[in-house]
């Protein structure tokens, strides 16, 4: 056969599978319908390995691996579609109709907002960068912000959650997860690390710098050359910054930013402390209830997957499906559990598409733990 002519055969073929899984998914409607009235639950583990070893068996070994990848996919549209047609979209798809009817057009100017840390924070900045007039709240730690929100004490809060170097900042999802709070906007700020000390002090005389663990970490090239100073954790770089102008000590350093240098009276003993100058955070501005403002496009979500092969492929497969690209994938162990993970996704995509919606409220079905970060926009 030319090629022409087996291309004409595939497209046959391909009219067909389509017509034949058009009617297998119909047919999967009278199933939902008849376990609806029986009170079946949608899964049957048993009827999948049954067909899984039918169909396996039928195509024989070259191509077993293939039609069990098709199958599994197969299986995953179906339960999805028999779960939603017995459920309909769920209270997700009400919460996001809503949020989006009683947001307001623009995001506000001006707001009491909680930051971790003192002035100067990098919080701090980034707060100002969202906010043209805050009214900022300081808190010793990360869970106080999500106090301070959850008690109405403020209506938004800035935090941390990834750095362009060192990775997540997996205690704010932790929080985000137990305080089941919203993104309601992020933000990318340019970090830009020095090290800082008393006005005179000379970088030969430092025995001991002070930083967050952030700091830290993204400084660690500059600190393995000066293996001879010791390392000290502190809650913020700008209490950091702080500590140092309030001791009498000539001989501690502070890696901090340059606002904090001339915020508490510090020197900047160098500037090319950080491991690479293209180092950025990502702030998030949380809220108490769901707002998604005009133009949002970016979604967060954490879930956990079923402990078995082909879990995270098939989820994988339903965003490929729908053409939306994922800009974060990451896995984290659940404390307690074994061999389970919690896995966060951020993906470019709008809750004004109905493809989205109905692809979030079959998440929410599980069958495992699923949340729904918010639907924003971030800003540079």
């Amino acid at each position: 056969m030319s090629l022409e002519e087996i291309r004409d055969r595939i497209s046959s073929l391909d009219e067909q599978i389509v017509n034949l899984v058009v009617d297998r998914m119909k047919l999967a409607t009278e199933v939902a319908k008849y376990k609806k009235e029986n009170g079946i639950p949608v899964l049957n583990r048993t009827r999948e390995r049954e067909i899984m070893t039918r169909v396996t068996s039928q195509a024989g070994e070259d191509f077993e691996e293939y039609a069990k990848i098709l199958f599994s996919i197969l299986f995953d549209l179906s339960k999805s579609y028999q779960i939603r047609l017995l459920t309909g979209e769920g209270k997700l798809a009400t919460e996001i109709s809503n949020a989006l009817e009683t947001t307001p057009q623009l995001f506000p100017s001006k707001a009491v907002v909680a930051c971790q840390g003192i002035d100067g924070a990098y919080s701090q900045q980034a707060c100002d960068k969202l906010f043209s007039i805050p009214e900022i709240i300081y808190c010793r730690h990360f869970e106080g912000v999500f106090q301070a929100v959850d008690s109405g004490l403020c209506r938004y809060g800035i935090l941390p959650i990834e750095n362009s170097m060192y990775g997540s900042v997996r205690s704010v999802y932790d929080l985000m997860k137990d305080y089941h709070f919203h993104i309601a906007r992020s933000v990318r700020l340019c970090v830009s690390h020095t090290l800082l000390a008393r006005e005179q002090v000379d970088i030969s005389q430092i025995k001991e710098i002070i930083s967050h663990e952030h700091g830290i970490g993204q400084c660690s090239e500059f600190l393995r050359k000066h293996k001879e100073i010791k390392v000290t954790l502190c809650e913020n770089t700008a209490l950091a910054a702080k500590y140092v102008a309030d001791s009498n000590r000539n001989d501690i350093a502070a890696i901090s930013s340059r606002n904090c240098a001339e915020l508490y009276g510090l020197r900047v003993l160098s500037d090319d402390v950080q491991n690479n100058a293209n180092n950025y955070t990502r702030f998030i501005c949380i809220s108490k209830n769901l707002e998604i403002y005009p133009g949002a496009n970016r979604i967060s979500l954490m879930m956990t997957l079923p402990h078995r092969p082909g879990a995270l492929y098939s989820l994988i497969a339903r965003f490929a499906a729908l053409g939306l690209n994922l800009t974060k994938l990451e896995s984290r162990p659940i404390a307690g559990k074994d061999f389970e993970f919690m896995f966060y996704f951020d993906m470019d995509a709008s809750v004004c598409s109905r493809d989205v919606i109905k692809l979030l409220s079959r998440f929410e079905y599980g069958p495992g733990q699923f949340e729904f970060l918010g639907c924003y926009t971030e800003s540079v």
